[in-house]
């Protein structure tokens, strides 16, 4: 038979993943802001609406990309 989870058990894992969620975004965040320097994008006099116009656009280039590779259709 299944122990029960307490609502202290449960809230103690959820903190758990916040934690664990956070990290998570702040490691990607280090990542990419160590891509951007090593391409230059801090030495760029372009606006944010600007470079947030240029990451979709690779992103989406990718994001086809994968999609081609694994034979999804859009």
């Amino acid at each position: 038979m299944r122990a029960r989870t307490t609502v202290s058990e449960i809230d103690t894992q959820i903190e758990l993943l916040r934690e664990k969620r956070k990290n998570v975004v702040a490691k990607a965040n280090e990542r990419f802001a160590s891509a951007a320097l090593r391409a230059g994008l801090a030495e760029l006099d372009i606006s944010d609406d600007e470079l947030d116009d240029v990451l979709a656009q690779i992103t989406a280039r990718f994001r086809d990309g994968e999609k081609r590779a694994t034979g999804e259709s859009t």
